[in-house]
């Protein structure tokens, strides 16, 4: 039995397809909306509607934008013979965040997955390869540490060591403030071979 009227139920089920947010969540949002005033939920649907139909891939790095190159590659003060490849947008902006990074990004938008079907082909390795025909001094391969993540970074340093770029890993391993015994052997051993010198 439905609890609520046609239109409303509509609401929570659109809502709760969204990654993450489940039933009671969505209830909660289109409550919400619908008790918003008019011209609030008119901004909101607009701004969703113009970044569908504005925003696209930077012909540069494939990160979204709403521009051709997106701020970063556009930036002159990029140290832009450093490539930083990442999976997603997301993984950009979290290495954006730590204001630390001078160099411009790849995204992929992937990992290779036989097991889902996902091939090099299919995540954006041929535009990488293209970029490198530039004047690039260091890629670096900071996919996740996954079985996706490994296979993929395995198969971006075979491509690359052939060009004679110099092709480096992220480190990861112990996160700030973890016990060592909760966490698994693969990253004890990444941490154990990522070590630096004191």
């Amino acid at each position: 039995m439905d609890l609520y009227a046609g239109k409303i139920n509509r609401l929570i089920e659109e809502l709760s397809s969204l990654p993450g947010i489940g039933t009671k969540s969505a209830g909660r949002l289109a409550f919400y909306l619908i008790n918003e005033p008019e011209d609030r939920v008119k901004r909101f649907t607009d701004a969703i509607l113009d970044a569908r139909a504005n925003i696209h891939y930077c012909r540069e790095c494939y990160t979204l934008t709403d521009e051709e190159v997106c701020p970063i590659c556009s930036n002159p003060r990029r140290d832009h013979g450093t490539i930083m490849v990442v999976e997603n947008t997301r993984d950009l902006a979290a290495y954006e965040k730590t204001d630390k990074y001078e160099g411009v990004y790849h995204v992929l938008h992937g990992a290779i997955s036989p097991m889902l079907g996902i091939g090099p082909g299919d995540i954006k390795l041929k535009e990488l390869m293209h970029r490198l025909a530039g004047d690039v001094q260091e890629v670096i391969i900071a996919t996740n540490s996954s079985l996706e993540g490994e296979t993929t970074a395995m198969y971006l340093s075979k491509l690359i060591k052939p060009t004679g770029i110099r092709c480096s890993r992220i480190a990861s391993g112990v996160p700030v403030g973890g016990d060592l015994e909760n966490i698994d052997e693969v990253t004890l051993l990444r941490a154990l071979e990522g070590r630096t010198e004191l």
